[in-house]
């Protein structure tokens, strides 16, 4: 039976501003993808990563590209080999998974998780402003267990004072998205030090940390501009600790779960995180973050408004998806 693709194109509003070392956003502009079998459809999310080179045109763009070998029956092993790694061909495998889930009777998480999938606990991200506006933030949510600090400013001990002093009980991930230098890093990591911080991510930027080779990791730096697929663990190996596993970068969950088992293999820690989008992009990644040492899955929660039968958050605790959005 041939298939349908229908794509399009949805703005979902930021609750306030989201800012981070490259930029604001007051909106999250995603990519869904709608693969329809007979009676049956499957969908998946993706959110362009500008980083990338990723617009909401040329993803829209990619998918359009693979509709003939979609409608024609293309599988998710041929996806891998049909399109580059990224948004466009994210949306395109979570849609697979959703509709092979449906179509077979059985939860995607039969095939991705080797134990029934349970809730996984969160983190919340700080927004990146001045460090008074960091410390109330984080006052805000100083109850959760882990925070997701946005640094990569001037003045980021500042903020990294500012933020451990208004959530003294919270765990503290620091990502700089590439905005630290050789000059600051180790001032940096050691005020990171000084307060305990779980983890530092992607502190200098993608090609320009080799530096990380030589100096001191007194807290654990994780992988995640420096990372895409599992073809690039061995370029960082023994610069990073951790990898941040994002699907918009691996191109799909398939992709992601390879990821995952070769970078264990391989000695990492593993983290999961996410862009900022609706609980239909983070329902697959719920699979995936099983087990992850860290979980970032908080897209929603950044959202004034998320879409029908949303994934349930008690607290920081974000259980797996319901068969009415995905899988």
């Amino acid at each position: 039976m041939t298939r349908e693709l229908v794509t399009e194109v949805e703005s979902f509003p930021i609750a306030g501003v989201f800012t981070i070392s490259r930029g604001s956003r007051t909106e999250a502009r995603v990519v869904t993808c709608t693969l329809r079998q007979g009676e049956t459809r499957g969908h998946g999310e993706c959110v362009p990563y500008p980083r990338y080179g990723e617009t909401v045109e040329s993803v829209v763009e990619e998918i359009e590209a693979a509709r003939q070998d979609l409608v024609n029956g293309m599988g998710r092993a041929d996806l891998l080999t049909h399109m580059a790694a990224g948004a466009a061909r994210n949306a395109i495998d979570c849609a697979l998974w959703d509709l092979e889930a449906k179509l077979s009777g059985n939860r995607a998480a039969v095939l991705a998780c080797s134990i029934p999938p349970r809730p996984v606990s969160t983190a919340y991200t700080i927004s990146l402003a001045a460090p008074e506006e960091m410390a109330a933030q984080a006052r805000a949510h100083a109850a959760r267990p882990l925070l997701k600090v946005k640094l990569g400013s001037d003045n980021d001990v500042a903020r990294i004072h500012a933020v451990a002093g208004a959530a003294p009980e919270s765990r503290l991930i620091l990502d700089a998205n590439e905005g630290w230098t050789e000059q600051n890093i180790r001032e940096n990591m050691l005020a990171a030090a000084e307060f305990h911080v779980a983890l530092i991510e992607q502190p200098l930027p993608a090609g320009k940390d080799e530096i990380l080779r030589t100096i001191p990791h007194p807290v654990p730096i994780c992988a995640d501009e420096s990372l895409h697929t599992a073809d690039n663990l061995a370029e960082i190996a023994g610069l990073y600790d951790f990898v941040n596993i994002k699907l918009d970068k691996t191109g799909g969950l398939t992709a992601a779960l390879e990821l995952r088992d070769r970078a264990r293999d391989m000695g990492f820690g593993v983290m999961v995180g996410c862009m900022v989008g609706t609980s239909l992009a983070m329902a697959p990644a719920v699979l995936l973050a099983q087990g992850a040492d860290f979980v970032d899955l908080d897209g929603p929660l950044l959202l004034a408004r998320d879409r029908p039968h949303g994934l349930s958050y008690s607290g920081s605790l974000v259980s797996p998806p319901h068969p009415q959005l995905w899988g």
